[in-house]
Protein backbone atom coordinates (compact mmCIF):
# COMPACT_ATOMS: atom_id res chain seq x y z
CA UNK A 1 0.00 0.00 0.00
CA UNK A 2 2.71 2.86 0.48
CA UNK A 3 3.05 3.18 -3.02
CA UNK A 4 -0.65 4.01 -3.60
CA UNK A 5 -0.88 5.65 -0.77
CA UNK A 6 2.22 8.01 -1.73
CA UNK A 7 0.52 8.37 -5.47
CA UNK A 8 -2.90 9.81 -2.95
CA UNK A 9 -0.70 12.05 -1.44
CA UNK A 10 1.39 13.37 -4.48
CA UNK A 11 -2.18 13.78 -6.97
CA UNK A 12 -4.00 15.65 -4.13
CA UNK A 13 -1.17 18.56 -3.17
CA UNK A 14 -0.82 18.61 -7.44
CA UNK A 15 -4.30 19.50 -8.34
CA UNK A 16 -4.82 21.78 -5.04
CA UNK A 17 -1.79 23.32 -5.85
CA UNK A 18 -1.89 23.88 -9.76
CA UNK A 19 -5.33 25.16 -8.84
CA UNK A 20 -4.18 27.19 -6.41
CA UNK A 21 -1.64 29.12 -9.32
CA UNK A 22 -4.42 28.82 -11.60
CA UNK A 23 -6.87 30.58 -9.34
CA UNK A 24 -4.85 33.51 -8.64
CA UNK A 25 -5.54 37.37 -9.26
CA UNK A 26 -4.98 38.44 -12.63
CA UNK A 27 -0.68 40.25 -12.20
CA UNK A 28 -0.57 38.55 -8.84
CA UNK A 29 2.51 40.00 -7.35
CA UNK A 30 2.78 35.80 -5.57
CA UNK A 31 4.95 33.80 -7.62
CA UNK A 32 4.45 30.27 -7.70
CA UNK A 33 8.18 29.50 -8.48
CA UNK A 34 8.21 24.77 -7.74
CA UNK A 35 5.18 24.63 -10.23
CA UNK A 36 6.95 21.41 -12.10
CA UNK A 37 7.67 19.14 -9.24
CA UNK A 38 8.41 19.38 -5.69
CA UNK A 39 12.10 20.33 -5.04
CA UNK A 40 14.99 20.52 -2.08
CA UNK A 41 16.46 23.77 -0.48
CA UNK A 42 19.57 22.63 -2.69
CA UNK A 43 18.31 22.49 -5.96
CA UNK A 44 16.16 25.71 -5.07
CA UNK A 45 19.20 27.50 -4.56
CA UNK A 46 21.36 27.05 -7.66
CA UNK A 47 18.17 29.43 -8.99
CA UNK A 48 18.62 33.36 -9.49
CA UNK A 49 15.57 34.67 -7.42
CA UNK A 50 17.00 32.32 -4.70
CA UNK A 51 20.20 33.82 -4.72
CA UNK A 52 19.25 37.00 -4.82
CA UNK A 53 18.07 36.65 -1.30
CA UNK A 54 20.43 35.40 0.63
CA UNK A 55 23.73 33.72 -0.02
CA UNK A 56 24.38 29.87 0.07
CA UNK A 57 27.20 29.92 2.24
CA UNK A 58 25.20 32.24 4.54
CA UNK A 59 22.23 30.21 4.65
CA UNK A 60 24.42 27.00 5.33
CA UNK A 61 25.95 28.84 8.79
CA UNK A 62 22.41 29.59 9.50
CA UNK A 63 20.91 26.51 9.14
CA UNK A 64 24.18 24.30 10.92
CA UNK A 65 22.97 26.29 13.84
CA UNK A 66 19.17 25.00 13.78
CA UNK A 67 19.99 21.54 12.35
CA UNK A 68 23.12 20.80 15.19
CA UNK A 69 19.21 21.17 17.52
CA UNK A 70 17.39 18.41 16.12
CA UNK A 71 17.06 14.77 17.15
CA UNK A 72 19.41 12.42 14.51
CA UNK A 73 16.92 9.80 13.39
CA UNK A 74 17.84 6.43 14.02
CA UNK A 75 18.01 5.29 10.24
CA UNK A 76 20.35 8.31 9.66
CA UNK A 77 22.87 7.61 12.46
CA UNK A 78 25.00 5.66 10.32
CA UNK A 79 25.36 8.62 7.93
CA UNK A 80 26.08 10.87 10.81
CA UNK A 81 29.08 8.71 12.59
CA UNK A 82 30.46 8.56 8.88
CA UNK A 83 30.67 12.20 8.49
CA UNK A 84 29.39 13.76 11.79
CA UNK A 85 30.53 17.52 10.36
CA UNK A 86 29.02 17.70 7.64
CA UNK A 87 25.87 15.85 8.27
CA UNK A 88 23.32 19.02 9.73
CA UNK A 89 24.68 20.60 6.71
CA UNK A 90 23.94 18.23 4.13
CA UNK A 91 20.56 17.18 5.70
CA UNK A 92 19.46 20.65 5.86
CA UNK A 93 20.18 20.83 1.87
CA UNK A 94 18.40 17.64 1.20
CA UNK A 95 15.11 18.66 2.28
CA UNK A 96 12.18 18.62 0.56
CA UNK A 97 9.31 21.63 -0.04
CA UNK A 98 6.20 20.73 -1.74
CA UNK A 99 5.77 23.93 -2.60
CA UNK A 100 7.18 28.02 -2.18
CA UNK A 101 6.20 31.04 -3.01
CA UNK A 102 7.89 34.42 -3.22
CA UNK A 103 6.30 38.25 -3.05
CA UNK A 104 9.29 39.85 -4.24
CA UNK A 105 7.39 43.39 -4.00
CA UNK A 106 6.31 42.55 -0.31
CA UNK A 107 9.62 40.74 -0.07
CA UNK A 108 7.51 37.70 1.67
CA UNK A 109 8.27 33.75 1.09
CA UNK A 110 6.46 31.00 1.41
CA UNK A 111 6.54 27.69 2.54
CA UNK A 112 4.16 25.25 1.50
CA UNK A 113 3.72 21.53 3.24
CA UNK A 114 0.76 19.26 2.37
CA UNK A 115 -0.40 16.85 4.96
CA UNK A 116 -3.11 13.75 4.94
CA UNK A 117 -3.89 12.39 8.40
CA UNK A 118 -6.18 10.16 10.22
CA UNK A 119 -9.09 12.24 10.69
CA UNK A 120 -11.05 10.28 13.45
CA UNK A 121 -10.72 12.46 16.10
CA UNK A 122 -11.31 16.30 16.34
CA UNK A 123 -7.40 17.33 17.20
CA UNK A 124 -5.71 15.78 13.88
CA UNK A 125 -5.64 19.39 12.56
CA UNK A 126 -3.76 20.74 14.96
CA UNK A 127 -1.49 17.38 15.21
CA UNK A 128 -0.60 17.73 11.52
CA UNK A 129 -0.22 21.44 12.10
CA UNK A 130 2.43 21.49 14.49
CA UNK A 131 4.06 18.29 12.85
CA UNK A 132 4.31 20.28 9.59
CA UNK A 133 5.87 23.21 11.49
CA UNK A 134 8.53 21.38 13.12
CA UNK A 135 9.68 19.55 10.18
CA UNK A 136 10.40 22.93 8.73
CA UNK A 137 11.41 25.16 11.44
CA UNK A 138 15.37 25.22 9.95
CA UNK A 139 14.38 26.09 7.07
CA UNK A 140 11.97 28.66 8.31
CA UNK A 141 14.66 29.61 11.02
CA UNK A 142 17.52 29.80 8.57
CA UNK A 143 15.66 31.64 5.92
CA UNK A 144 14.63 34.69 8.46
CA UNK A 145 18.20 34.78 9.63
CA UNK A 146 20.28 34.40 6.68
CA UNK A 147 17.78 36.95 4.34
CA UNK A 148 16.96 39.56 7.36
CA UNK A 149 15.50 41.96 4.24
CA UNK A 150 12.91 38.76 3.57
CA UNK A 151 9.85 37.33 5.81
CA UNK A 152 9.33 33.63 4.99
CA UNK A 153 6.42 32.45 6.74
CA UNK A 154 5.33 28.44 6.76
CA UNK A 155 1.33 27.58 5.52
CA UNK A 156 0.33 24.34 5.61
CA UNK A 157 -2.78 22.39 4.39
CA UNK A 158 -4.26 19.33 5.98
CA UNK A 159 -6.58 16.95 4.79
CA UNK A 160 -8.25 13.84 6.74
CA UNK A 161 -7.95 10.61 4.95
CA UNK A 162 -11.65 10.06 4.56
CA UNK A 163 -12.33 13.78 2.93
CA UNK A 164 -11.81 16.30 6.28
CA UNK A 165 -10.73 19.58 4.97
CA UNK A 166 -11.32 22.08 7.72
CA UNK A 167 -13.03 25.56 5.97
CA UNK A 168 -12.22 27.82 8.62
CA UNK A 169 -8.58 27.01 8.34
CA UNK A 170 -8.68 26.84 3.99
CA UNK A 171 -9.75 29.58 3.32
CA UNK A 172 -7.43 32.45 4.90
CA UNK A 173 -4.57 30.20 3.61
CA UNK A 174 -5.88 30.90 -0.10
CA UNK A 175 -6.04 34.85 0.94
CA UNK A 176 -2.16 34.73 1.50
CA UNK A 177 -1.29 32.75 -1.74
CA UNK A 178 -3.83 35.68 -3.61
CA UNK A 179 -6.41 33.34 -4.70
CA UNK A 180 -9.27 35.33 -6.13
CA UNK A 181 -12.39 35.46 -3.86
CA UNK A 182 -15.00 34.64 -6.31
CA UNK A 183 -13.10 31.06 -7.10
CA UNK A 184 -12.40 30.20 -3.99
CA UNK A 185 -15.76 28.51 -3.27
CA UNK A 186 -15.31 26.23 -6.18
CA UNK A 187 -11.57 25.81 -5.47
CA UNK A 188 -12.77 24.01 -1.97
CA UNK A 189 -15.32 21.78 -3.54
CA UNK A 190 -13.13 20.85 -6.21
CA UNK A 191 -10.42 19.89 -3.32
CA UNK A 192 -12.70 18.43 -1.08
CA UNK A 193 -13.62 16.06 -4.30
CA UNK A 194 -10.04 14.80 -4.55
CA UNK A 195 -9.76 14.01 -1.36
CA UNK A 196 -12.45 11.77 -1.38
CA UNK A 197 -11.70 10.78 -4.62
CA UNK A 198 -8.54 9.60 -3.48
CA UNK A 199 -9.98 7.77 -0.48
CA UNK A 200 -11.71 5.86 -2.53
CA UNK A 201 -9.06 4.60 -4.75
CA UNK A 202 -6.75 3.35 -1.77
CA UNK A 203 -9.56 1.51 -0.25
CA UNK A 204 -10.48 -0.35 -3.87
CA UNK A 205 -6.31 -0.39 -4.24
CA UNK A 206 -6.26 -2.30 -0.25
CA UNK A 207 -9.23 -4.25 -1.58
CA UNK A 208 -7.79 -5.61 -4.73
CA UNK A 209 -5.14 -6.77 -3.16
CA UNK A 210 -6.28 -8.71 -0.11
CA UNK A 211 -8.23 -10.52 -3.00
CA UNK A 212 -4.90 -11.25 -4.32
CA UNK A 213 -3.08 -12.31 -1.49
CA UNK A 214 -6.04 -14.60 -0.99
CA UNK A 215 -5.68 -15.85 -4.34
CA UNK A 216 -9.54 -15.45 -5.40
CA UNK A 217 -10.78 -13.68 -8.99
CA UNK A 218 -10.86 -10.17 -9.17
CA UNK A 219 -14.70 -9.57 -8.95
CA UNK A 220 -16.34 -8.91 -12.59
CA UNK A 221 -19.75 -7.25 -10.84
CA UNK A 222 -17.87 -3.80 -11.35
CA UNK A 223 -17.68 -4.03 -15.35
CA UNK A 224 -14.22 -3.17 -15.72
CA UNK A 225 -11.08 -3.79 -13.76
CA UNK A 226 -8.70 -1.62 -12.32
CA UNK A 227 -6.21 -2.13 -14.56
CA UNK A 228 -8.27 -1.37 -17.44
CA UNK A 229 -9.74 2.30 -16.08
CA UNK A 230 -7.11 4.97 -16.49
CA UNK A 231 -7.63 7.34 -19.02
CA UNK A 232 -3.93 8.55 -18.93
CA UNK A 233 -3.66 10.13 -22.55
CA UNK A 234 0.15 8.80 -22.43
CA UNK A 235 -0.68 5.57 -21.45
CA UNK A 236 -2.99 5.01 -24.36
CA UNK A 237 -0.53 6.53 -26.82
CA UNK A 238 1.74 3.51 -25.69
CA UNK A 239 4.38 6.62 -24.65
CA UNK A 240 4.09 6.09 -20.88
CA UNK A 241 5.68 9.20 -19.82
CA UNK A 242 3.70 9.12 -16.52
CA UNK A 243 6.05 5.90 -15.88
CA UNK A 244 2.72 3.98 -14.91
CA UNK A 245 3.24 1.63 -17.24
CA UNK A 246 5.99 0.25 -14.81
CA UNK A 247 3.43 -0.80 -12.00
CA UNK A 248 1.62 -3.50 -11.15
CA UNK A 249 -1.97 -2.66 -12.88
CA UNK A 250 -3.71 -1.56 -9.57
CA UNK A 251 -0.81 0.99 -9.18
CA UNK A 252 -1.15 1.58 -13.23
CA UNK A 253 -4.40 2.96 -12.51
CA UNK A 254 -4.16 4.91 -9.39
CA UNK A 255 -0.60 6.38 -10.39
CA UNK A 256 -2.23 8.29 -13.56
CA UNK A 257 -3.73 11.56 -12.13
CA UNK A 258 -6.70 11.62 -14.02
CA UNK A 259 -7.84 8.34 -13.21
CA UNK A 260 -11.77 7.74 -12.71
CA UNK A 261 -13.08 6.39 -9.56
CA UNK A 262 -14.79 2.88 -9.56
CA UNK A 263 -18.60 3.37 -10.60
CA UNK A 264 -20.71 2.51 -7.66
Amino acid sequence: MAMTVTAAHHSIWRHLYDSMHAAQRPKSKVKFVTLDKESNMSTLWRREEFLRICSKEDLAEKAQDIEVTITVRKSKEARYNLDPESFFVNRFWGRRLNGVEINEVLQIGYILEFKQSTDGNEGFLEVKEAEANEQHKSIIGALNAAAPKFEFRQINFVVGNRGSVVESNFYPKLKKLDVQEGKKVKLFADHVTQVCKAHDRMIVSFLQQVEEVRGQPQSRDRGRTLGTMCTCEEIERGTHACRASKLRPVEQWYACSSALPLAS
